[in-house]
């Protein structure tokens, strides 16, 4: 498209992006108008996408990190043809697939974008899968704001693209100088931006972001730059076009005051259709299935850590599946994920200490089509709570792991012990929480979770636990496991993960004084096998949990949870990790933390004496 058209497809999105807030009665059309000319170029001239088909493997991926400019978004896809103008002026309405901030309600919208800095590290996750294992040659466009680039998750990104050559990924800052309350940073400062990113490796083009020329051929330049991904450091006015809002603090979020001047101002509606380009023709070098490698199997009795039966057992899937990739955030020797490295060093990818990019790489990767496991410390992946949380809003389906879970681990100390971590993803919708305690269940699940849907967590521990199961044994997300029971249970004492083993010894010890216990191993923690706990509480009528981690949040909030709905339990007795632990041995741990065998042994006796009082 020529330089004149180019223009006045600018002003086209400018228009739309105006009528579409106004329509809405909210939005944000000055950050949309400032990058107007920025996507006309990309759209007309250097996107290559089939829209008939957002699933075609060669297509370009383009992310709005700065979603609250979705008006913009939205009128670059009736420009294409995609959405007609009566969609458009359903922005933000319900029912709408035109949402505040993109979503992917839309086929076009790979991810949900608006929690500002998560754009870029995801572009770079969708970038390796292109480079490393697609090989295919499709670019990564991400549209970013200059008030994101304050975030540290960007940095990330900008660390780990420069490190992984990444030129098929170029970012464009959208740098119009104004934040929500005020000027940004930098302001129109192009130069700090290029000497930070040229620091951490990037080629930059810096440019008048309205000069449709130049944003043209610093597009084509970014096309052909060789081992290093591209900025785009575009000066821009927000508002840009009508004088009463450019370049004026006060106006972001918020619809033009009189949105009929504004659109006369700017040339009035248009209707500019562009036939964006095909991607070429793609072939994808994985399958859905690999060779074939017997999951790993343990025998009764023996003893492993859920972490090493976590790394074997994802191995060995990486044989069965050609789509099952791993990330870790350079603890794969601890999380065991060094066993998937070994065997399958191409589907592999080392992170470092980057949580957010860890998580972000995920949800890139299960964008383009594979199956990723994300591995590091349960401790560590609060660090990457909104990318997790963004993750549900994008309907991402990825595998995190969390080893190094709860006291048990020791001596280390609290700086490693993950005692929030089932708490934060039982919060996150349409997850699924699984907390193995043996070898066996542990590869069983792993197994499992390739083919869930949404955001599920695996939570492994540190040491050495017996075998409990057989490896024939099966268990189905959403079940449990009763590991002891009788006609004589006075109690029934729920359990997961490390707690399992101690509920274990608990019940013998009580079993001696004449006092019989039930134990079940709740291994899936969200969904919960609500039949099972009510059928134990009408049975038992007690129920004990205990958990190595929080009260709150967590195993026994899950339990309590079953009985809150006119079913009441008759007791409950929730034990968790309450104190802030020290450096001490696990056994030492769990006993100060009152989860221990002795510890749930007097928490029932106590509430059997209590029964029978009443």
């Amino acid at each position: 498209m020529r330089n004149e058209q180019l223009a006045e497809l600018g002003q086209q999105l400018r228009v739309d992006s105006v009528r579409a807030a106004d329509a809405a009665g909210s939005g944000h059309p000055t950050s949309s108008m400032s990058a107007a000319d920025l996507a006309a170029v990309l759209l007309a001239n250097h996107l290559r996408y089939d829209f008939d088909r957002p699933g075609h493997p060669g297509n370009d991926r383009l992310i709005f990190s700065k979603g609250h400019a979705s008006p913009l978004l939205y009128a670059l896809y009736r420009a294409a043809g995609v959405i007609d103008e009566k969609e458009l002026l359903t922005f933000r309405r319900l029912g709408s697939r035109l949402e505040g901030h993109p979503t992917p309600r839309l086929p076009w919208v790979d991810v949900a974008t608006g929690s500002l800095g998560q754009g870029l590290p995801v572009g770079v996750g969708m970038a390796l899968a292109g480079k490393k294992l697609d090989q295919i040659p499709y670019r990564v466009w991400v549209l970013s704001g200059d008030s994101e680039m304050a975030e540290g998750s960007v940095w990330e990104a900008v660390e780990h693209a420069a490190y992984e050559h990444l030129d098929n990924l170029t970012l464009i800052i959208d740098v119009n100088r104004l934040g929500q309350r005020g000027p940004t940073r930098h302001e129109w400062d192009l130069d700090a931006y290029a000497r930070r990113l040229q620091a951490f490796g990037w080629h930059t083009i810096e440019i008048d972001g309205h000069d449709v020329r130049a944003v043209d051929d610093a597009l084509a330049e970014a096309r052909t730059t060789f081992r290093r991904p591209t900025a785009v450091i575009a000066r821009t006015h927000k508002g840009r076009g009508v004088s009463t809002v450019e370049d004026r603090e006060g106006m972001h979020g918020k619809p033009l005051p009189h949105a009929e001047e504004a659109i006369e101002e700017l040339g009035g509606p248009r209707a500019i259709h562009v036939d964006v380009q095909p991607p070429p023709a793609a072939r994808v070098l994985h399958g859905t299935r690999g060779g074939h490698a017997e999951p790993p199997r343990f025998a009764i009795g023996d003893s492993v850590a859920t972490r090493t039966a976590y790394g074997k057992a994802l191995a060995a899937l990486g044989s069965e599946r050609a789509d099952v990739v791993a990330l870790d955030g350079e603890v794969g020797d601890s999380t065991r994920t060094e066993y998937f490295a070994k065997a399958h060093p191409s589907r592999y990818f080392e992170c470092y200490i980057a949580e957010q990019q860890l998580v972000a790489a995920a949800v890139g990767m299960q964008a383009r089509g594979y199956v990723p496991y994300a591995a590091t410390f349960a401790a560590f992946l609060t660090r990457a709570h909104d990318f997790i949380r963004m993750a549900a809003v994008s309907r991402a389906s990825i595998r995190l792991v969390g080893s190094h879970a709860g006291v048990a681990i020791g001596q280390d100390g609290p700086s490693q012990m993950g005692l929030e971590d089932l708490a934060m993803f039982r919060a996150v919708p349409g997850s699924t929480v699984l907390c193995p305690c043996d070898g066996n269940q542990t590869a069983r699940l792993v197994e499992a979770m390739a083919d869930l849907a949404g955001v599920s967590y695996l939570r492994t521990s540190r040491g050495e636990t017996p075998v409990l199961y057989g490896p024939d044994e099966e268990f189905p997300v959403g079940g449990s496991r009763v590991l002891r029971s009788s006609e004589r249970d006075r109690l029934t004492v729920v359990a997961a993960g490390a707690t399992v083993h101690e509920a274990l010894a608990a019940a013998e010890l009580l079993e001696s004084e004449g006092i019989a216990v039930r134990v079940v191993d709740l291994y899936s923690v969200k969904p919960v096998d609500a039949r099972t706990l009510q059928k134990a509480a009408d049975e038992t009528r007690c129920l004990v949990t205990v958990e190595d981690h929080r009260p709150q949040g967590g195993l026994g909030d899950a339990v309590a949870e079953v009985f809150s709905d006119g079913r009441p339990a008759r007791r409950l007795v929730r034990l968790g990790v309450r104190n802030i632990p020290a450096s001490a041995t696990p056994q030492e741990q769990l006993r100060v933390a009152g989860i221990d065998a002795a510890s749930i042994a007097v928490a029932a006796r106590l509430l059997v004496e209590e029964v029978v009082v009443r």
